[in-house]
C-alpha cells in the first residue's frame, strides 16, 4: 500500500548559513556601522536579535530573512518574538526557529484528509503525519491538498514508497 509521511523541518546547515552572510552582512553594511547591531545564536540554536533601537533590530530581522529566503528557508519557519528591552538602551529579539510538526498541526492535517473526500487515511506518528492510500494517484492529490491547505507550517513530504 502507497504512503508518505507529512514532517517539518527546517535545514539547520542552511539556516546556519543564510545567519552567518547576514551576521556578515551586518557587520559590513555601511547603515550598520557604528551601531551594536549583532545576530547571536542561543543554546537552543535559535536567533538573537541584538541592536541598539527598534528600527536597527528590525532591519537586521529584515536582512536575516533575506539570506534565509534566498537559501530556500521557508519563512514560515520563523516564529519572530516581541522586543525586549535589554541594558543600555538597547532591544533584542528572539526568533525561534519551529521544529516538528505539533500534535494541533498534525490533527489539522488528519482533518484536512477527512474532509477532502479522499481514499486516503492519516495516521499521526509522532512529529510525522503518514498518509496512505491504494492509488499513487490519491496520494499526488493529498499532497496537493495539503500545500493548498494554508497551514502556516513548513511542510515536507517524505519516505513516498509503493
Amino acid at each position: 500500500m502507497p504512503s508518505f509521511d507529512v514532517v517539518s523541518e527546517l535545514n539547520l546547515m542552511e539556516v546556519e548559513n543564510a545567519f552567518n552572510q547576514a551576521r556578515k552582512e551586518i557587520l559590513q553594511r555601511f547603515d550598520f556601522k557604528g551601531t551594536s547591531t549583532d545576530l547571536e545564536r542561543d543554546k537552543d540554536e535559535n536567533v538573537v536579535v541584538k541592536a541598539g533601537s527598534e528600527g536597527r533590530a528590525e532591519a537586521a530581522l529584515q536582512v536575516l530573512m533575506e539570506k534565509l529566503a534566498k537559501r530556500g528557508v521557508p519563512l514560515e519557519g520563523l516564529d519572530p518574538q516581541k522586543l525586549e528591552p535589554a541594558s543600555g538602551g538597547s532591544v533584542r529579539q528572539l526568533v525561534k526557529l519551529k521544529r516538528g510538526l505539533k500534535q494541533e498541526d498534525a490533527k489539522r492535517i488528519v482533518a484536512l484528509m477527512k474532509e477532502s473526500g479522499l481514499k486516503v487515511q492519516a495516521a499521526i506518528q509522532g512529529e510525522a503525519v503518514r498518509i496512505s492510500g491504494k492509488k499513487k494517484d490519491d496520494l499526488q492529490a493529498a499532497m496537493q491538498a495539503i500545500r493548498t491547505g494554508g497551514l502556516g507550517v513548513p511542510l515536507q513530504f517524505q519516505n513516498f514508497r509503493e
